[in-house]
């Protein structure tokens, strides 16, 4: 991408002279609450800032507990741009870059149940918790024919849903399962994954296609020049993919 407008960009994607991306803090691999200025950390949160410092635009951190407040904030016109797990559902209004990082899906039991395997998951009578809203529980709206579906409020209350609840499976991302397990004790992974999540940005659809262009751009530049390796690490996020490239990146 060459040739770049910055001010047609800027108008594009910030257009009240200020970049409102969302940040989901139901999500640890992606930001979290924390003692600092502006009281939030994580890879998201370096990547809007990061982003902001090249549009040449004041930041505002719009954080919300979950996947689906930050959607629906950005599809409301509230923010700009956000974080998200590309999913069909929210393509609709929302416009996505290909993914940053990977993400693996998983299902937690507790030790003495009898699923033991994937394919023990899809059973008339059997009860899946899932966060509102989540790329996961999307996923599996669609994929499960037989198992009931439970939402808890948020991605970070599955596990303690599911254990008040007495369901049969929680689902997550592997990196929450696996503190929740560590936390509560009594608890195991399944073996594998039932689904990749991507991580990528998005902005919303009425913003035009050079604000897409520009933002598509821009995570293939994060990621070709190590900015999303470097976050990831400075934020103590391991166990995660960095997405491949996909398309030519634009300059700092």
């Amino acid at each position: 991408m060459t040739d770049i407008d910055i001010a047609k960009v800027r108008r594009a994607i910030a257009p009240s002279g200020t970049l409102r991306t969302t940040i989901n803090v139901g999500n640890p691999i992606l930001a979290s609450r924390k003692d600092v200025p502006g009281g939030v950390a994580g890879v998201s949160v370096d990547l809007a800032r990061t982003l902001a410092e090249r549009l040449d635009v004041p930041l505002e951190l719009v954080v919300l507990e979950s996947a689906g407040k930050a959607v629906t904030a950005v599809e409301e016109g509230r923010a700009d741009i956000g974080f998200f797990a590309r999913d069909p559902a929210r393509a609709q209004l929302i416009a996505f870059t290909a993914p940053y990082v990977l993400i693996e899906g998983c299902y937690l039991v507790r030790d003495g149940s009898p699923v033991s395997e994937m394919k023990d998951i899809d059973v008339a009578g059997r009860r899946v918790v899932v966060g509102k809203g989540s790329a996961y529980d999307l996923y599996l709206t669609r994929e499960l024919r037989h198992a009931a579906i439970e939402r808890a409020a948020t991605s970070p209350t599955v596990v303690q849903h599911f254990l008040e609840t007495s369901a049969d499976v929680a689902a997550g991302v592997r990196q929450q399962l696996q503190q929740d397990a560590d936390r509560f004790g009594g608890l195991r992974l399944l073996p594998g994954r039932f689904m990749v999540i991507e991580q990528a940005m998005g902005v919303a659809r009425t913003h035009g296609p050079v604000a897409q262009s520009y933002l598509t751009a821009f995570v293939e530049s994060a990621k070709a020049e190590g900015l999303v390796t470097d976050f990831l690490k400075a934020n103590g996020v391991d166990a995660v993919s960095v997405a491949p490239l996909t398309v030519d990146v634009i300059s700092s």
